[in-house]
């Protein structure tokens, strides 16, 4: 029998895709938000598709936000945008 893969729901386009699909975004235990590329840092995350257009509409809907339980500062959202530029 298959091994079930995790699912998580973008937080901009709302769609349940597999965890391998999606990058994880933090608040960790000092507040600080960031991308988490492993998957496994500590903190409390939110998922949202390898997709700028996503991230923008995550921002916009103000998603990250309520997943996160903080609000996101601009030069945060910003640093966010070039990082998965980067990455995705």
């Amino acid at each position: 029998m298959e091994k079930k893969k995790p699912m998580r729901r973008c937080v901009g386009c709302g769609e349940s895709r597999e965890k391998s699909m999606l990058i994880r975004v933090i608040r960790d235990t000092d507040g600080e938000i960031h991308l988490d590329s492993t998957g496994r840092a500590n903190g409390r995350g939110a998922y949202v598709c390898r997709d700028i257009k996503c991230l923008e509409k995550a921002i916009k809907k103000k998603g990250l936000e309520r997943s996160l339980k903080v609000s996101v500062p601009e030069d945060t959202l910003e640093q966010l945008k070039k990082e998965l530029d980067v990455n995705g």
